[in-house]
């Protein structure tokens, strides 16, 4: 098999990565995470006007008609740079979701705005009663008249205050733990009924709750068929599990980088740390770990389109869980051998030990994976 990246992805990540040398420096990530919108408008036309935003979109949409691979090279230079834009919310989340439901007159007006910039999406979909569980759902839409009425509440919505548009799921038949029956309505942010509490997380990125009260949607807001949005829900997380993965190998490699550079020059005893034995050893340790996660965010990203669901589900946990471990052995090694310095918020090391950290709780902890793993075993 032929691991070797294509022409175009080696352009693409060349591109990705001048990019952030240029315009993401550390000092000017600290201002973006702390200014009102959390995210540069100006970045994010040039990822835009780079093709970025629609690399996996067909080109009759105003795409690219990339793979997974492309979008895992992406998400990998995001997690270099730490980029605060919401490529993830926006492309990676809603994009698939839009993509996998087939419905083509939405298709046509959301994806090309999306690509091309002009359209922010979140995915209103996790609850607080569900925890991990994607498939527990409270939100319910009833029918009324010529539309439908949504009232209920989503928890960390990924850059909810800022998207223009929500993909929201709702129950529309079923009990609250039943899959089936779930269905995908779009709804505008000004919408009446709709209540935003935005928050930082502590990796510097947006979240938001949100509440729907009486929150009236014409049936042309439905997106896909309605009560069968399970399966494109589940295809689409996959594919931000996959995207995720690639981030985290981003964002370790960084950290191993930074971390060598320091050892190299920083002096205990007349002789810098790097020359000690057991230093090199855990460096060695780090390189081994990312390289591990590597492999593992290749296949996930090769697998997120396999049509055997339970396959696919198991190759997304599993690397869940292997980069979720490798995530938390780097980033302690890397904050260890910078001493308490590691832990200073002057520092980009502690930044990259954060992200790490909230992408090993996104969409499910390695506990919560090994455990799906385990239950996906059984089920083949």
């Amino acid at each position: 098999m032929n691991f070797n990246y294509t022409e175009e992805q080696e352009m693409l990540r060349d591109t990705l990565q001048r990019f952030i040398a240029k315009d993401y420096t550390f000092n000017r990530r600290k201002a973006i995470a702390n200014s009102p919108l959390g995210y540069s408008p100006e970045h994010w036309q040039t990822l835009a006007e780079l093709g970025v935003l629609g690399i996996s979109f067909p080109e009759s949409y105003g795409g690219i008609g990339g793979n997974a691979v492309d979008t895992m090279l992406v998400m990998e230079g995001i997690g270099q740079g730490l980029v605060l834009e919401p490529y993830m919310a926006t492309v990676v989340l809603c994009g698939q979701l839009i993509l996998h439901s087939d419905d083509q007159r939405h298709q046509a007006t959301l994806l090309p705005a999306i690509a091309s910039g002009a359209l922010l999406m979140a995915l209103a979909h996790y609850e607080n009663g569900g925890r991990f569980d994607a498939g527990t759902m409270e939100t319910v839409a009833r029918r009324d008249g010529f539309g439908y009425v949504l009232n209920g509440g989503k928890s960390f919505v990924l850059h909810g205050k800022q998207a223009d548009r929500y993909i929201v799921s709702a129950r529309t038949r079923g009990e609250v733990c039943d899959p089936e029956g779930i269905s995908l309505f779009l709804v505008d942010k000004e919408s009446e009924g709709v209540h935003i509490r935005e928050y930082a997380m502590q990796d510097g990125q947006r979240a938001a709750e949100i509440s729907f009260h009486d929150v009236k949607v014409k049936s042309k807001s439905l997106l896909g068929v309605e009560h069968l949005a399970w399966p494109v829900l589940e295809q689409a997380l996959d594919a931000a599990m996959a995207a995720l993965c690639a981030e985290a190998v981003g964002a370790m490699q960084v950290l191993h980088q930074i971390t060598l550079d320091y050892v190299k020059t920083r002096k205990q005893f007349g002789a810098t740390l790097g020359s000690f034995q057991v230093v090199q050893h855990r460096l060695v340790d780090m390189f081994i770990a990312i390289e591990q996660a590597r492999s593992m965010a290749i296949l996930a990203s090769v697998h997120v389109s396999l049509p055997d669901r339970i396959e696919r589900r198991r190759t997304m946990s599993a690397a869940k869980v292997l980069i979720g471990q490798a995530a938390r052995y780097v980033g302690q090694q890397a904050v260890q051998l910078h001493g308490g310095m590691g832990m200073t918020d002057e520092l980009n090391v502690s930044h990259y030990f954060k992200r790490l950290t909230v992408i090993n709780l996104m969409f499910g902890d390695a506990d919560h994976h090994l455990g799906q793993f385990s239950d996906l075993m059984l089920a083949a």
